[in-house]
């Protein structure tokens, strides 16, 4: 087979200036045969041309390299030969990555052909990346360490190192780490180039926080993704990001302010791991911890990636033409919020762009977040301008409007319109309900018989009703029902009222029949201790002596003893009472050995203690408390120079001489002296008798 002529280097974006169209257009006429040549070699022969002739991976490398740089418009045009030409690189390109016998060339395995090829072949590169990583495993992973090395040398520099330059090596690196779960998984194999990642976090640059949010997104969901995803190293490097916020947490640096907390809260990988984890049946105890544990250092507020830019707008003052195009668009305030949401995370893009990509996924936060972190727009989405406002005029914001409008998708075409303005909800039906639903009539599984329309039997009237007898209530079933009606039945059982209110209430006023209840109650209780069969509800115990002789005590009916006896039972508080007031050591016997005097006497030493009656009168004398009372030493009281009591012995002269003067000053002082008498007396703790 004759050689092959070798390819000119494609041309840098300077020299491409300085071409005129008709050497440019010769040159990509030339490339596309030269590579259509190429193509038709079998594996085996192309392997051998690259061997001997490096121009071709050279010319690859610097053309996938150029145009993915702008886009294939803005390079190489848009004409038939240069689209040839660009579906011709990319299959010798997938064809010299992925041939397993022998090795690719070195052109075509540097970290930024790699980024640049996945940025322009973003759909068709996934494919050919896996399947050249798993046949040159070692020949990728050799060149990409030096760039992980060098990478993470720059993070953990800080301010120290080039932070533009570091920011454009993410930016390139995230398209390959979209591309390839491989390379993802190479760069998270060790904790270094992630810890660099969050330590160079904390640098207040929002650009480069931006893009290393992306990074740590990508290499996160690429563990996931892939022929065997690797969810066990995905619980590792969430533990760590674990450990790496919560030592943040406890240092000095602001809580949220670290790359943990940001990357939590503005996207949505914790959501999409633990989808991704249980649709392929790999959500583990521990995976589902760890990622509920770093879904506790969310924001509250949401994440701030970059303050929002202020924009200057023009004031429009509503003077200027009427026209249909330049008709203002209302923003409903539901989209006006997702727009705003994406602004702060995005404050680049355009509120006609952003609300663009709502018509697109469906008005989804989540969705068009993930799209733009992830660069995955659809092309008729991605060569929008993204900077266009909806203030705008449509024909003011993108000049190319009539290009757009050919390559749109149908459903944009359905939606491609500026006017958003709120659509009113459909009302929703009525629905009935009430107290029939469910029923017989409302299942018809009522029995047609029952149906009739207005009155079942319309010849008969009204009197005919009221001879009709046959549905009347029977005489007898009446009075029986009268018979067993008790009148009483919601009355009110006061019957434990005392024990409620902890204490008993004398509703009686007169003494001598409380006097008379009491004996009959102390009778009735020591019968029941004595014999509680004495109260059965038997004809045999009613006849009997010990009956008779109860009843006779108590001036009780058979059935009064029967229900006290019952009542007794069923109240063990007023047994314990009875048992206490009849039979315990205060129950009175009627055997009274001493009378002691309740009257205050004066001490010897004029203490105001009670002490026993003294020797004289004067002694024995109201007056007599040390000053206080009345009489004694200051006179004044009565009985204190003379003698007597009323207390004293019957018949005593000087004892009824007390008794009278007593009643005598009882009208004009209403016995109030007793009533202090007896004050004093509770008041130093004294009890009567």
């Amino acid at each position: 087979m004759p050689t092959l002529p070798p390819f000119a280097p494609f041309p840098s974006s300077t020299w491409r200036s300085h071409l005129p169209p008709q050497d440019w257009n010769a040159l990509i006429d030339a490339w596309t045969t030269l590579s259509q040549a190429y193509l038709a070699q079998t594996d085996a022969q192309l392997s051998k041309s690259v061997s001997k002739d490096d121009s071709l991976p050279a010319f690859l490398s610097t053309f996938i390299t150029e145009v993915a740089e702008s886009s294939p418009a803005a390079t190489i045009g848009s004409s038939p030969p240069a689209k040839v030409l660009l579906r011709t690189a990319f299959t010798l390109t997938a064809r010299l990555l992925t041939t397993p016998s022998t090795p690719p060339p070195i052109p075509l395995t540097t970290p930024v052909f790699l980024a640049s090829f996945s940025k322009l072949f973003r759909k068709n590169a996934p494919a050919v990346l896996t399947k050249a990583w798993k046949a040159h495993a070692a020949a990728f992973e050799t060149l990409l360490a030096g760039l992980q090395k060098s990478l993470t040398q720059s993070l953990e520099a800080g301010m120290k190192a080039d932070l533009n330059s570091l920011e454009s090596r993410l930016a390139g690196l995230n398209h390959l780490l979209h591309a390839s779960p491989d390379a993802g998984a190479f760069f998270l194999a060790g904790s270094d180039f992630s810890d660099g990642l969050v330590s160079a976090f904390k640098i207040t640059n929002p650009p480069l926080r931006k893009v290393l949010i992306t990074t740590m997104y990508l290499c996160l969901i690429g563990l996931t993704e892939g022929e065997t995803p690797r969810f066990g190293m995905l619980a590792d490097v969430l533990f760590s990001l674990k450990s790496a916020a919560e030592t943040h947490k406890a240092g000095p640096l602001n809580v949220n302010d670290s790359l943990v907390a940001e990357l939590v809260t503005v996207t949505p990988v914790l959501k999409q791991l633990l989808k991704r984890a249980e649709e392929k049946g790999a959500a583990s105890t521990a995976l589902k911890t760890r990622i509920s544990a770093l879904e506790g250092f969310k924001k509250p507020g949401g994440g701030f990636l970059r303050p929002k830019r202020l924009v200057k707008r023009k004031v429009d003052k509503g003077k200027g033409t009427a026209d249909a195009g330049d008709m203002q668009a209302e923003l409903h305030i539901h989209r006006q919020s997702q727009i705003a949401l994406i602004q702060d995370l995005f404050p680049d893009l355009g509120s006609a762009f952003v609300s663009k990509l709502f018509d697109e996924f469906g008005d989804d936060t989540e969705v068009v977040t993930a799209h733009l972190l992830e660069d995955s727009l659809p092309p008729h989405l991605r060569d929008l301008n993204h900077g266009e406002q909806l203030y705008l005029p449509f024909s003011q914001s993108c000049p190319d409007a009539d290009l757009l409008t050919q390559d749109r998708s149908p459903k944009i075409e359905r939606r491609f319109s500026h006017d958003i303005a709120p659509r009113p909800t459909p009302p929703q039906h009525p629905q009935r309900h009430n107290v029939f639903d469910d029923n017989e009539l409302d299942r018809l599984d009522l029995d047609v018989s029952k149906l009739h329309f207005g009155k079942r039997n319309p010849e008969k009237t009204a009197d005919d009703v009221l001879k009709d007898r046959s549905t009347a209530p029977n005489k007898a079933a009446i009075l029986s029902a009268l018979a067993a009606f008790d009148s009483d039945d919601d009355e009110r059982d006061d019957t434990y009222d005392a024990d409620d209110v902890g204490g008993t209430v004398d509703a009686g006023a007169n003494e001598e029949a409380d006097g008379q209840n009491d004996a009959s109650e102390e009778t009735l209780f020591k019968a029941f201790q004595a014999d509680p069969t004495v109260f059965d509800r038997q004809a045999a115990t009613r006849r009997g002596q010990a009956r008779a002789k109860l009843r006779e005590e108590t001036g009780m009916t058979d059935e009064a003893i029967e229900g006290w006896a019952v009542m007794l039972a069923r109240n063990p508080a007023q047994k314990r009472r009875l048992e206490a007031k009849y039979s315990g050591a205060a129950a009175f016997t009627g055997a009274q050995t001493e009378l002691r005097s309740t009257a205050w006497r004066a001490s010897p030493a004029g203490s105001g203690a009670e002490e026993s009656e003294q020797d004289g009168a004067g002694g024995s004398s109201r007056g007599g408390r040390g000053g206080r009372g009345r009489g004694g030493g200051r006179g004044r009281g009565r009985g204190g120079g003379r003698g007597g009591n009323v207390a004293g012995p019957t018949g005593d002269k000087d004892t009824e001489a007390a008794r009278r003067r007593k009643e005598a000053n009882k009208g004009s002082r209403a016995n109030h002296n007793r009533r202090d008498q007896r004050a004093r007396k509770m008041g130093r703790g004294g009890l009567p008798g």
